[in-house]
């Protein structure tokens, strides 16, 4: 699943391939996108090569082919459903009897949010999945596709799907879903440092990021963790 943004990068390119016969340069995706530096083009067309929607012809300047379009345009996929739910749910939700296995509550799925480097806030509500609400505490909660390993020692691995309670506050050392100049998104331990943060990964090949406190907003913080078993 692309992010937002990365959709939207995927589908300007070809539209621009399909208007000039060549692929735009990093100033004009940057500045269609709305983002303040080219760094974050350099990680949307990464990820968009990574995931097998473009691939880049080294030997050419400015030279990108779109391979294939976005699942999002076609009609939208039936709910998932994973069988493994782990985390601390101390709390209930209200008129919920614990043990009433059969309750649950459908929670936006907003794709997949990178655990070894930052991408961008998806808000995409297109794709649900159903979590059973015994599982859930107080407040409003999301969930979120993991892509990377850098919290395996965390035990988040690579295609989980972590559930968030939504929020813009979260005590030092936990978990949390962090938005970096209003245009990346990350999954990291908080550690705050006086006027900077630090975003810890929980895997030793993967260094520590620091960001001062004005660039950085929280979105929610870690409760539960699904997994699916193939």
């Amino acid at each position: 699943m692309l992010t937002r943004k990365q959709h939207e990068l995927l589908l300007f390119i070809d539209s621009y391939l399909g208007r000039t016969g060549f692929s735009p340069s990093f100033d004009e995706m940057k500045d269609a996108l709305g983002l303040k530096s080219k760094s974050g083009i350099h990680r949307l067309i990464s990820g968009l090569e990574e995931r097998g929607f473009i691939q880049r012809r080294h030997n050419r300047a400015r030279a990108l082919e779109v391979l294939r379009l976005p699942e999002s345009i076609q009609p939208s996929a039936p709910h998932r459903s994973l069988n493994v739910i782990k985390g601390d749910f101390s709390q209930r939700l209200p008129g919920v009897k614990t043990g009433d296995a059969a309750a649950s509550v459908s929670l936006p799925l907003y794709g997949r949010i990178a655990a070894g480097l930052p991408i961008e806030a998806l808000q995409d509500q297109s794709s649900h999945i159903e979590v059973p609400a015994v599982l859930l505490g107080q407040g409003e909660h999301y969930a979120l596709e993991v892509a990377g390993d850098s919290m395996i020692d965390a035990g988040i691995l690579d295609g989980d799907t972590v559930i968030i309670r939504r929020g813009e506050i979260a005590e030092n050392g936990k978990i949390v879903v962090a938005l970096i100049d209003d245009a990346e998104v990350t999954l990291k331990r908080l550690r705050k440092r006086g006027n900077t943060v630090a975003l810890e990964a929980a895997n030793q090949a993967y260094e520590t990021r620091i960001v001062p406190t004005e660039r950085l907003k929280i979105q929610g913080q870690l409760v539960g963790l699904l997994r699916r078993y193939h």
